[in-house]
């Protein structure tokens, strides 16, 4: 089992459900949460509690370092029907990513201290699949 450090990690997305998907400019770091729906099932003599899983709610952020040559998240927040996107923690192992399309939003924060930054979040829009 290999072991990388998360500097190899990339984002690649479409601006559009349609459009081709391409790497998002500095970003330093994405998240991806799928936790699954868990209901309660438990029956009279059960010993414990049982449950019964359902569907995942794939949800997560994006954040790095703005550059005034790439508007890829922010247009793609303007997508109506979401975009396609590809996560990789690194860029090392291309055949592991995971995607799916989504829903993205965008926020930028300028500050005196420090340098400007972006950073997003994202929900599922249809499927997801880890390759």
């Amino acid at each position: 089992m290999a072991r990388y450090h998360g500097k190899g990690g990339v984002v690649y997305m479409s601006t559009t459900l349609a459009g081709a998907a391409t790497t998002v400019a500095h970003l330093s770091e994405w998240s991806l949460d799928m936790p699954a729906d868990r209901v309660e099932c438990t029956s009279f003599d059960d010993t414990n509690k049982a449950y019964v899983q359902g569907l995942a709610d794939v949800s997560g952020s994006l954040s790095g370092f703005w550059d005034d040559t790439d508007d890829n998240m922010y247009d793609a927040m303007g997508s109506a029907g979401g975009v396609r996107l590809y996560l990789y923690p690194s860029k090392l192992v291309v055949a592991k990513y995971w995607y799916g399309t989504a829903y993205v939003d965008f926020s930028i924060s300028t500050g005196s201290g420090g340098p400007i930054t972006i950073s997003g979040s994202f929900g599922a829009a249809g499927a997801w699949g880890q390759m």
